[in-house]
């Protein structure tokens, strides 16, 4: 992990079980299934003392959770409802997990971010490289310790479509869509309109592991491809994908290698790809 330049966004499967046991150290495992199914995977098997939310359900809007793409990031009072089931609070430690490349990890630990919550890491692997280790699951569930989270909101984590339209030609910003090629350039998609917001680059995250593996790229590899995909420091960015899944890997991967100032617009092209108003490239 010395590799990043901030490593301590990031856990190990090795640190993960060093850790395990202490008070003050909380681990939270995100594996989401469209079927509904992922809290039956975690009552099957999951890392020792780890609870279970639906990020799906828990971290976002009600309405959202229930209609159509958009995955609009949900209000103070229902994230601090979320982490107090977790029994996750001020000054908690955490550790997020999944078993999809870090997708919902990432999701989640951008969402509690945004609320002022700093101590979280994303296990580098997930649930795959736990296992691949030979470390123990467990099908224990307790409730967990009572805890109070105070959510502090920083607004400039999170960008709605009408702050983005008014960044659009900013030599400041640089938008950066996170969907594979083919979404960008307008060749297949599933909003009414297809192709990529105005003025940005795209860079899809699903080259940014090891290939055969759920583990991120070296910190120089990983620096190596975003030079390459012109990505500079010293701009402010913005990532989208679909529906804001993607983009908060992209922004987690960012700031891990020490980018500053990264946003993402939850909205995605779901919103800006159903909006005839707005402009679109292809």
């Amino acid at each position: 992990m010395s590799t990043f330049a901030r490593p301590e966004l990031i856990a190990t499967p090795e640190w993960l079980a060093d850790q395990l046991g202490r008070p003050d150290v909380r681990v939270l495992d995100v594996r989401w299934r469209p079927d509904g199914t992922g809290a039956a995977a975690f009552a099957a098997g999951h890392i020792p003392s780890a609870a279970y939310i639906d990020w799906r359900a828990e971290l976002i809007e009600a309405e959202s959770a229930e209609a159509g793409p958009g995955l609009r990031l949900a209000g103070p009072d229902r994230i601090a409802a979320a982490m107090a089931r977790a029994g996750i609070g001020d000054g908690t430690s955490l550790v997020i997990y999944d078993d999809s490349i870090g997708l919902y990890a990432t999701r989640a630990w951008w969402s509690l971010r945004v609320y002022g919550f700093e101590s979280a890491r994303v296990l580098d692997g997930g649930l795959p490289a736990w296992i691949g280790e030979g470390r123990p699951l467990s099908n224990a569930s307790y409730p967990p310790a009572p805890a109070v989270f105070t959510p502090r909101a920083n607004p400039r984590m999170r960008l709605a479509t009408a702050d983005v339209r008014a960044l659009l030609g900013s030599p400041d910003v640089l938008l950066i869509d996170a969907r594979a090629a083919a979404e960008y350039r307008g060749l297949e998609g599933n909003s009414r309109r297809l192709g990529h917001i105005p003025g940005a680059i795209n860079v899809a995250v699903g080259s940014m592991h090891v290939p055969g593996t759920q583990r991120l790229r070296d910190g120089a590899e990983l620096r190596g491809f975003l030079l390459k995909a012109n990505v500079a420091r010293g701009r402010r960015i913005v990532a989208y994908d679909g529906a804001g899944v993607a983009a908060a890997k992209l922004a987690f991967v960012l700031t891990l290698l020490g980018y500053e100032d990264v946003a993402v617009y939850d909205g995605g092209w779901s919103e800006w790809g159903d909006r005839l108003d707005l402009p679109v490239d292809r």
